[in-house]
């Protein structure tokens, strides 16, 4: 296994930002445009190749200016690169032992067998700023670490600021949470989506743009078993059972893959023709008056409700992951499509261009290489991928 990142790479948490030749533009030495192989994870002292061959087992997790890697096959160990962290990233030894590990612009939460620990990662106090105890016998016999993942934790869920510990109900029964930047979106263990928090973007999925104090569910989802769920700033996604890809909330730069009125007319691209139906999407007529028969120009800034993103009619779609304002998406058959704000790479295709289209990206099926896994940061993508075998005739 391998993995390998792109875009925004101001503080060397993808690859060492070398200082801007005579003449560059310095904004171009902060991004990495096409995918770099990330040869420190693992940051044990053995060889690189290794490491890549057991980096199957790591969990990544990355912040606006650095990315945490956990090495479950080093003991269970948190490896910080990025600001404030070494050339080849820096250990941090009171992760030892840890199970999981979610990353936050200023804490990094651990989870162990036994406790859940939230340390800041600014300050590096010798002693976390928060924790809890955690244990199997609070879940009716199931091992926590083995059946969630963080932020949540046995009877709710981690913030991502104080205070930390938030209750969630039992009857929610949830299996997996995502946290964007002022909503939250839940995954219970029948497959039901719940969303809560600010709804100013549409984020929620509810059809309206009024908040939520308590989770509700999706409405537009019920009978649709979802497998995955994702949140960026302020767009929703998730995955079914049956590889169907479902977006709604801000699509100023095209993070739904929908046509977006503000990123096209900045780039100067072609309208894309269509017909959606949306409470903040309208036409863009270019102050003409529409002719009957004639087609109109739809774009979207905001989807309220889930929408059903078909990217390949061939495949399903495996697993999706939101950044601040992109989206990365992999299918069944190991490609890697991206699309939305590309500012600073992060869409992998070797310009700094946005796009309200998914686009797949060539590197990994030229370099032989299948993806299996994505994690977008803020304003950059990681991609975990394995090389394809080749048939010997």
């Amino acid at each position: 296994m391998n993995w390998f990142g792109f875009g925004f790479n101001a503080f060397g948490q993808i690859s060492e930002r070398g200082k801007p030749s005579q003449g560059d533009d310095d904004d171009q030495s902060y991004t990495c445009l096409t995918p770099k192989r990330l040869d420190h994870l693992g940051g044990c002292e053995e060889r690189a190749e290794c490491q890549q061959e057991r980096a199957g087992t790591n969990h990544l997790s990355a912040c606006w200016s650095r990315t945490a890697s956990l090495c479950l096959h080093d003991q269970g160990r948190v490896l910080l690169s990025g600001f404030g962290a070494d050339e080849n990233g820096s250990h941090m030894s009171e992760s030892l032992g840890c199970q999981d590990a979610l990353l936050g612009e200023r804490y990094l939460t651990l989870g162990f067998r036994d406790r859940v620990e939230c340390w800041d990662v600014q300050r590096r106090d010798p002693a976390p700023a928060w924790s809890m105890e955690s244990t199997a016998e609070e879940e009716a016999g199931n091992t926590v670490w083995a059946s969630r993942r963080l932020p949540l934790v046995p009877g709710g869920y981690i913030a991502s600021k104080p205070p930390f510990y938030r209750p969630l109900s039992p009857q929610l029964k949830a299996v997996s949470l995502a946290l964007g930047v002022e909503h939250a979106i839940l995954l219970s263990g029948s497959g039901t989506v719940y969303t809560w928090g600010i709804g100013s973007h549409g984020q929620l999925g509810h059809s309206e743009l009024t908040p939520e104090k308590e989770p509700k569910p999706v409405e537009a989802l019920w009978g649709v078993r979802i497998d995955s769920v994702s949140t960026g700033g302020w767009h929703s996604a998730c995955v079914s059972a049956g590889g169907d890809l479902y977006v709604w909330g801000w699509n100023e730069s095209g993070q739904l893959g929908l046509p977006s009125l503000a990123m096209r007319t900045s780039q100067g691209q072609k309208r894309f023709k269509g017909t959606v139906s949306c409470q903040e999407a309208g036409p863009a007529t270019g102050g003409e008056e529409q002719k009957e028969g004639e087609s109109q120009d739809v774009f979207i800034s905001i989807q309220a409700f889930p929408a059903l993103l078909d990217i390949i009619e061939s495949c399903d779609i495996a697993k999706v992951s939101c950044g601040s304002r992109h989206t990365a998406a992999v299918t069944t058959t190991g490609d890697l499509y991206t699309w939305g704000w590309g500012e600073y790479g992060q869409l992998g295709h070797g310009t700094a261009s946005s796009s309200d289209e998914p686009q797949c990206m060539d590197f990994f099926r030229q370099e032989g290489f299948r993806v299996v896994d994505v994690v977008c940061g803020p304003w950059n993508t990681f991609a975990m991928a394995t090389k394809e075998e080749v048939a010997h005739s």
